[in-house]
């Protein structure tokens, strides 16, 4: 029975492995124009082919209520909702290669300053989940450069312009709902 179940456990492992490392891969071929451009000292990115804009701006339906902010894993897009739904501030990010399920989390941490996992020194630190040890949360870089994504790496930082991430701060404080979508 116990050797069933170690074998149970190792495929359901190897099987969120692959589905994480292809999320990633995804993921890293849909950052937005606006936060494309390289960190200091990074390779330039692969070419290629343009694509058109998919992400839609409007408020996901099922996306909760009251004071939130809503993440959505397909369109890289972030809305910051204020009571009544009423959209404060919608933006494209740039994913990490680590997402969390869909579902409800609360802001659990924050910092002002720190370095990111890529070693560029980010701002408005907002934690919100962890997956399998990686800290998920969003984050600008004080250059403002989007990180260049290796799907090898576990890395959970969202990353925002610095503008988006100054509202961010403000808006997503301890305990603050965030809603993360599909």
């Amino acid at each position: 029975m116990a050797g069933t179940s170690s074998m149970i456990v190792a495929g359901l492992t190897a099987a969120a492995l692959a589905t994480v490392g292809y999320l990633g891969h995804r993921a890293a071929d849909t950052v937005p124009p606006d936060l494309r451009h390289r960190s200091a000292g990074s390779p330039a990115p692969a070419p290629t082919a343009p694509r058109g804009d998919t992400r839609p701006t409007a408020l996901p339906p099922r996306s909760g209520l009251g004071q939130r902010v809503v993440y959505s894993l397909r369109h890289d897009r972030v809305w910051l909702v204020d009571r009544g739904d009423k959209v404060r501030r919608t933006f494209g990010v740039s994913p990490s290669t680590v997402d969390p399920a869909p579902g409800t989390y609360r802001v659990t941490s924050r910092s002002g300053t720190v370095t990111g996992s890529d070693g560029v020194p980010v701002e408005h630190v907002v934690r919100f989940a962890a997956v399998d040890g990686t800290v998920i949360g969003f984050s600008a870089a004080v250059d403002g450069s989007a990180p260049v994504l290796d799907p090898r790496e576990r890395t959970g930082g969202i990353r925002e312009t610095r503008a988006d991430g100054a509202a961010m701060w403000k808006f997503a404080t301890i305990g603050r709902a965030v809603v993360v979508v599909p």
